[in-house]
């Protein structure tokens, strides 16, 4: 008979061969957990939402990561109910994640035998739902893996557009997938810096005819619509303003890539009007207050921008949100800093704003953000562009790959092809030192 510490070695084996959150590389550091968790946070968990299973299993994966492993396990549990609520049957192929996230959970918890008993419950859906013969995984598992790549990875995204991909050919039926898929496409083009192409357009166009409540896509086929160079009425984006109002509020409602249609196609004043009437329908609802603060942020950071009523209304948006989202606010609080720089006597504030964050201990790419807009601060505010170039020297040096290095990157270029710049030299031979990531 084989002793507990022969079998060890097997079941952890097992563990090792599920597909589920925790063998899916997710490894990130606690600032990008955090806004993850606060993105799921802000979809909510209205009835009739599709992704709720997966919204629930990704929060249960994120608390546990964080340390709340009590927490962990009931978000998993919810992901079960929903799941079984949303499909209609008490079990499915739906559940392999799910059972996958639990045995894992339970064995690193200690209780091996509760590990045990989802493990035989993964090998029993897997039996009696077994992927087709020419793909290594069910849809499901394909779709709920892609759509957990999507809110996690920028570097991963083509990966899971293949997922996607699979799970669609699969099962063609599933709206939300395509849906999803499609607005895959577009955030793929936007991190890559690509064209959109006209089959992704005419993608949308189809996935929004299929999915007509989904105003999360609507909002963004008329903004892609813009972007080839269509006009665009007013009219239509005011009343696809007036559904969102209507719509319980989600980030998944589509809000705050509307205001940025109202931005490019309106005007900046009626996306503010939009977002203040948002949060007056809604006042307790933090994720409309973030959307009216992006808003303020647009008119209140431009250079020497004299509205001071505008400015202290700003200034108390960014304060709430800070304060409603404490472990990812960090974006929140530069963009105060910034705004800062406009209020009468309130340049001392922003530098002193600065020199705190400048002392955080952060993550590695979120120091490169903050040095790269630091960068960009001391530049506007006249306060040296020798210091300026430091900071974007710093920000370069930093090696990981992002688009504050690419422009931290691009402002010492742009420097450097004066060549009057006394630090000419000296930038020229830091860019060919620069490692390529």
């Amino acid at each position: 008979m084989m002793s507990a510490a022969q079998s060890q070695p097997t079941l952890e084996s097992k563990l090792e061969a599920l597909q589920c959150h925790f063998t899916w590389d997710l490894n990130p550091g606690p600032s990008k957990l955090f806004r993850v968790r606060d993105k799921l946070v802000d979809i909510g968990t209205e009835e009739g939402n599709r992704w709720l299973g997966h919204i629930y299993n990704l929060r249960g994966y994120i608390q546990y990561k964080l340390g709340f492993t009590e927490d962990a396990q009931s978000f998993f549990t919810k992901a079960a109910e929903a799941f079984c609520n949303i499909r209609e049957a008490d079990e499915g192929p739906w559940l392999v994640v799910n059972y996958g996230n639990l045995a894992w959970l339970h064995h690193l918890l200690g209780d091996q035998g509760k590990s045990q008993d989802y493990l035989s419950k993964v090998d029993a859906l897997m039996q009696k739902y077994p992927s087709p013969p020419q793909h290594e995984l069910h849809a499901e598992t394909y779709a709920e893996k892609a759509w957990t790549l999507m809110k996690f990875s920028t570097d991963k995204q083509l990966l899971a557009v293949d997922y996607f991909e699979k799970a669609i050919g699969m099962q063609p039926e599933m709206v939300e997938w395509n849906s999803s898929y499609v607005l895959l496409l577009i955030k793929d083009l936007k991190r890559r810096l690509t064209g959109l192409k006209d089959d992704i357009l005419e993608k949308m166009k189809i996935a929004k005819e299929q999915d007509p409540e989904n105003l999360y896509l609507a909002v963004h086929y008329l903004e892609q619509r813009a972007k080839k160079g269509e006009r665009i009425d007013e009219d239509e984006v005011r009343e696809l303003g007036r559904r969102v109002l209507r719509n319980p509020v989600s980030s998944y409602s589509g809000m705050n890539d509307l205001i940025w249609v109202y931005r490019y196609n309106v005007s900046v004043d009626e996306a503010i009007a939009l977002a203040e009437e948002a949060v007056v329908k809604h006042p307790d609802e933090r994720y409309l207050k973030r959307c009216a603060a992006l808003c303020y942020k647009w008119v209140t950071c431009r250079k020497n921008y004299p509205d001071q009523c505008k400015i202290e209304r700003a200034i108390r948006l960014h304060e709430e949100v800070i304060a409603l989202y404490p472990h990812s606010s960090l974006v929140k609080k530069i963009d105060l800093a910034n705004i800062y720089t406009n209020k009468n006597q309130g340049l001392a504030k922003a530098e002193q704003m600065y020199q705190e964050l400048l002392k955080m201990d952060l993550e590695p790419a979120d120091t490169q953000m903050l040095l790269n807009k630091y960068a960009d601060y001391l530049y506007v505010t006249g306060q040296g562009l020798d210091r300026s170039i430091d900071y974007h020297m710093k920000a370069a040096q930093i090696p990981h790959q992002s688009a504050f290095r690419r422009m931290s990157i691009c402002a010492l270029e742009k420097i450097k092809g004066t060549n009057w710049h006394p630090k000419f030299r000296e930038i020229e031979e830091f860019l060919e030192s620069l490692p390529q990531l």
